[in-house]
């Protein structure tokens, strides 16, 4: 085979796969994987060149150290010490110890059983992390600890990648291996960091002074191929090179356009290099061995979740979270694979084991997370008393509010449109999962709690029956439909307003039945248009009233507005200005049953802005729509017009 045909029969079925993982919310580490197992010599025997692909796929093992060096920092270490150099190193070592003994048990070798200790000690960063970020909970206390371990575990990979290829030597040759090894990495990394940090700001500063972005990523090949070929020449792995590169440069200001232009490179040779893990999968082998990998799986969720949760609780964690780092840090992780490749002379059928143990705990970890709130609840009982002061908290805070705004989320957008609501008089309630800002806002006298606004009792406790408006400051499309779901299911006719980062969401928003979905593209639009209208010569006055135009027909409830107590200040010519209205449709109501066309409501002079539905929303609703029971009709028009608008919904 080629090397073209290769590379298109790799990525030809790549993309394939990793399109299906993401369609069905598995990570696209599994897609490689599969792609690997079904194209290789155990299946289908599609590859006949494996030196040429795993050649290739070893250099997506030196990007990905690079990128974990160029998130090294000190500073972060630092502040992170207690967690990282205490519930890490002890995660890593306990871990390790104790998936070693139970594989000797088995008759392996105590070099291997250590080498396998260390495969399965690790956890998946690419996974977790995103998990805690859809879920917000990166600032909670367990996801802390969780990465608290993932960085430790991230740094040990550098000594093993050292020690495991030493492990399989002879005995008698194993102490000098690894003592000539450590020395090696000692005088290489000191060599690298005393010079190199000293050199490296000046050689980036000098070719970022061509002003090329090609010249920029070449450059960056070359450090991080040269460094890992001096690690290489002085009998060390090419990824400790490549992990030395990354905590050279994220040291300087180049570290954020480096991480961007090797990122590319990254994914795709990190996608080939899962693709030869997966051809080193034997399902016929497996078929005979199944027992056995159930066995060494359950053992592996069992050890590790024990280590975990144990240690987690010894140092100072609450019994919930414990269980909650034990759960999520139990599966496999990617760097799993990268240890397993060093070991050399591995028995085969302990190879296949081990690989297939890797997969399915990473396949069933986003199922293991998803449950895990479900048995912290289970078993701990001061969960529950935690939850009840938590949500008797929300309520004392909102306990004298009426008609108020609840802000789902006190970040800056939040922060800001509080202001807005303060000076207009407006009570608020804010939600916030973020221990520290809500100390800090509480402290400075803001009405903010810690809450979840993805669970019905938070929103039930910040007053929701007694609102009138709810409002997702966050950019978090899923939480957004949490929330709009729960109001929706307690009070349908509260209006919801969602941010979003831009259009691509807005439909889905729109059906789950908010109000308003305000994208952040569009208003950033809207002022860079506007600032660059004025500095070119055009009136400000013909700006405003461009942007007002280009509002009005993206916002359908800029329309109009809502009338309130406040409202009677105004001017009399501002009382026949078209407003909005909401009409519930009680169980009684008239309309029921009935299409808008055939109410008229036109006739009266008076449009139907909107109806929200459980689960629908139009802003232009067809005339063909027929009404529900339930259903909130907001009506645009004067307040005449509104009026008998409202008289025709409602009556028999």
């Amino acid at each position: 085979m080629s090397a073209l045909s290769l590379v298109l029969l790799l990525l030809g079925a790549s993309v394939l796969a990793v399109v299906i993982c993401r369609r069905i919310n598995l990570p696209p580490v599994l897609g490689y994987l599969f792609v690997g197992s079904v194209i290789g010599p155990h299946a289908l025997n599609l590859m006949n060149d494996m030196y040429r692909a795993e050649y290739l796929a070893e250099f997506g093992v030196v990007f990905l150290m690079f990128s974990i060096g160029l998130e090294f920092s000190l500073p972060k270490l630092y502040a992170m010490k207690r967690i990282v150099f205490g519930l890490g190193l002890l995660q890593v070592v306990l871990s390790m110890a104790l998936v070693a003994g139970l594989v000797m048990l088995f008759g392996v070798s105590w070099q291997v059983a250590i080498a396998l200790g260390g495969v399965f000690a690790m956890s998946s960063t690419a996974v977790l992390t995103k998990l805690l970020a859809e879920r917000m909970q990166l600032d909670s206390p367990h996801g802390r600890d969780i990465m608290g371990v993932l960085l430790f575990q991230d740094l040990a990979v550098v000594p093993l990648l050292v020690i495991i290829p030493s492990l399989t030597q002879p005995p008698e040759k194993l102490a000098m291996l690894l003592g000539v090894a450590l020395i090696k990495a000692i005088i290489v990394l000191a060599v690298i960091l005393v010079f190199g940090q000293r050199l490296m700001r000046k050689w980036f500063h000098f070719v970022a002074r061509a002003k090329s972005s090609e010249v920029f990523v070449l450059n960056v090949l070359l450090i991080t191929l040269s460094l890992a070929t001096i690690t290489e020449l002085a009998g060390l792995s090419l990824a400790l090179g490549a992990f030395v590169a990354g905590m050279l440069i994220s040291e300087t200001e180049y570290k954020l356009q480096v991480e961007e232009d090797i990122k590319p490179f990254r994914d795709v040779l990190m996608g080939l290099f899962f693709v030869t893990i997966g051809v080193k999968l034997d399902l016929h082998i497996l078929v005979g061995l199944w027992w056995q990998v159930l066995l060494a799986l359950a053992g592996l969720l069992v050890i590790k979740s024990l280590v975990v949760g144990l240690l987690s609780w010894r140092l100072g964690a609450s019994p919930g979270n414990a269980i909650r780092s034990a759960l999520w840090l139990c599966a496999g992780g990617e760097f799993g694979f990268v240890l397993l490749g060093e070991i050399l002379r591995l028995p085969r059928e302990i190879q296949q084991i081990a690989l297939t143990v890797l997969v399915l705990s990473m396949l069933i970890a986003p199922f293991i997370v998803q449950y895990s709130e479900w048995v912290v609840m289970r078993f701990v009982a001061s969960e529950w008393l935690m939850r009840s002061m938590q949500l008797t908290k929300i309520a004392a805070q909102s306990m004298g509010s009426e008609k108020h705004a609840i802000l789902c989320g006190f970040g800056r957008n939040g922060q800001y449109l509080a202001r807005f609501l303060t000076q207009e008089g407006i009570n608020y309630v804010a939600l916030d999962l973020d221990p520290d800002r809500v100390r800090e806002a509480a402290a400075g006298g803001e009405n903010v709690v810690y809450g979840d606004v993805g669970r019905k009792e938070a929103l039930m406790a910040a007053g929701l029956m007694r609102a009138s408006v709810v409002i997702v400051t966050v950019s978090d499309t899923p939480l957004a439909e949490k929330v709009l779901h729960h109001v929706h299911e307690l009070r349908p006719d509260v209006p919801v307003v969602v941010r979003t980062a831009d259009e691509r969401d807005m439909e889905r928003l729109t059906r789950a039945g908010a109000a308003e979905v305000v994208p952040e593209a569009l208003e950033a639009s809207l002022m860079l248009a506007s600032h660059a209208l004025v500095l070119v010569g055009i009136p400000i006055n013909r700006v405003l009233k461009r942007v007002r135009q280009t509002r009005s027909q993206r916002y359908s409830l800029l329309r109009g507005f809502y009338r309130g107590m406040s409202d009677r200040d105004h001017d009399e010519e501002d009382e026949h200005q078209p407003r909005l209205h909401s009409v519930l449709l009680a169980s009684g109501s008239g309309a029921i049953g009935r299409t808008l066309d055939a109410l008229n409501l036109e006739a009266l002079e008076c449009e139907v802005s909107a109806i929200r539905r459980r689960g629908i929303r139009a802003l232009e609703p067809a005339p063909e729509t027929c009404l529900e029971e339930g259903d909130v009709v907001v009506l645009l028009g004067t307040p005449e017009a509104v009026t008998a608008a409202e008289e025709r919904l409602l009556q028999k």
